[in-house]
């Protein structure tokens, strides 16, 4: 007696299942979603004037910030006048680029009184900082 052999092979493609994989990366959207917009950034508001010929500066700076309130931060900690006055001797010591960071709305005479007080300190490198303003054509 012979017997056959009943090999049958199954052709088909084995799906997989996705729905459970949306759900993971949906998961992780919104959880990567909410905590991102509870990350705020410290800082002093500034609204910076805009120009067209500003140059980007890559050197690390000693940044001064005026408000448009006339306070004066140093690397965005408060400081008097006089504080800022030694803290630039010190700097004019190491020979650091000083950039300042002046609000639009700033009194020109306090921005002239800081820079001043920089060049009477001995530092030759004082920057503005400004917003690059896309040229009108």
């Amino acid at each position: 007696m012979r017997f056959k052999k009943h090999l049958e092979i199954e052709k088909g493609l084995k799906q997989i299942d996705i729905a459970p994989l949306i759900d993971v990366v949906f998961q992780l959207l919104i959880f990567f979603m909410l905590t991102s917009s509870f990350i705020f950034q410290p800082g002093i508001k500034l609204n910076l004037p805009k120009t067209v010929t500003s140059e980007i500066i890559k050197d690390k700076n000693i940044v001064i910030s005026v408000t448009a309130e006339n306070l004066i931060y140093l690397n965005n900690r408060p400081i008097t006048t006089r504080e800022l006055a030694n803290e630039l001797k010190t700097a004019a010591k190491e020979n650091k680029p000083l950039l300042i960071n002046a609000d639009r709305k700033s009194s020109l005479g306090r921005v002239v009184e800081i820079w001043d007080l920089c060049r009477t300190q001995g530092i030759s490198q004082v920057n503005i900082a400004t917003n690059q303003e896309a040229p009108s054509r």
